[in-house]
């Protein structure tokens, strides 16, 4: 694996851990924080193919869709994640009024999705290298 995609795999994991810190007290800050580690993840899987990173939310939906478009291990759930978990960063970061605020529930569903995404990815780019050290 790439060190670009190692660090990005990396950053998606730490927002997996931090949405669920914070799921308890602030479900907003959960859901964004998963929809984030999809996204990231989403960056170590286009580093690692293409080399490239791509500059907008909607550029990371649409280089990932490609990637994995014929991709049988990534199911429906998978490839529609990331369109449908912006919806939930853009709740947390600019909604106001009825409807701004994240259920407990859904977060939940964020955070068990965004851990599917992330593995899927993991599992889809080389092992990261073990120093020399042969895998089994």
């Amino acid at each position: 694996m790439k060190p670009e995609s190692s660090r990005y795999l990396g950053k998606a994991r730490e927002f997996l851990l931090k949405a669920l810190d914070v799921i308890q007290h602030w479900p907003d800050e959960a859901g964004r924080a998963a929809y984030l580690a999809a996204f990231h993840a989403a960056q170590a899987l286009i580093f690692e193919k293409s080399g490239t990173v791509a500059k907008t939310h909607s550029g990371v939906r649409g280089q990932f869709g490609q990637l994995v478009k014929d991709d049988p291990q990534c199911g429906t759930e998978i490839r529609s994640f990331l369109g449908r978990a912006y919806n939930l960063k853009a709740i947390a970061d600019y909604e106001t009024g009825p409807g701004s605020e994240i259920s407990p529930e859904r977060a939940a569903w964020a955070i068990e999705t965004a851990d599917l995404f992330v593995e899927f990815v993991a599992r889809s780019l080389p092992a990261e290298d073990a120093g020399g050290i042969e895998r089994i």
